[in-house]
């Protein structure tokens, strides 16, 4: 994993501390153009259950950009791109592929809606938060925090 730098692992620790994420512009890739239901875990509370990856090591000089899918696979629909440093909050792996919540480079950290990060409860739900949302492989997810 490649040094982030301490603002925004910082910030993200701060923002799990009292339980919400900031971000989200709703706009494309909602939940009902996917083919595959994102979900987040329950939990005590006391543990985060996603993480804040960046996007990282895409080849310019080739296509440069990171297939958000309808789903945990290549043969889904590709529903919108993410390009290196945009920031993604995991909630759901498959595999391979990471169900993701995703705006463009820093208004994820920056956007003023709250969303949150886990439940108290058991089991599992389909994540409720509005926003952009999709399917990505994880090859191209470098941990910020979380």
């Amino acid at each position: 994993m490649k040094p982030i730098t301490q603002k925004y692992t910082t910030l993200f620790a701060s923002l799990l501390l009292s339980s919400s994420i900031l971000f989200l512009n709703p706009q494309t890739a909602q939940a009902d153009s996917l083919d595959v239901m994102i979900y987040e875990r329950g939990g005590d509370g006391q543990v985060a259950e996603c993480t804040l990856d960046m996007v990282e090591g895409l080849n310019t000089e080739r296509d440069g950009f990171l297939s958000v899918r309808s789903g945990p696979g290549a043969s889904f629909r590709q529903i919108d791109q993410l390009h290196n440093g945009d920031f993604v909050i995991t909630f759901d792996i498959r595999g391979d592929w990471a169900g993701v919540y995703y705006g463009r480079g820093h208004e994820l950290i920056e956007n003023g809606n709250e969303i949150g990060c886990g439940y108290v409860g058991e089991g599992q739900r389909p994540v409720p938060y509005p926003g952009k949302k999709g399917w990505v492989h994880r090859n191209w997810l470098v941990l910020v925090a979380g």
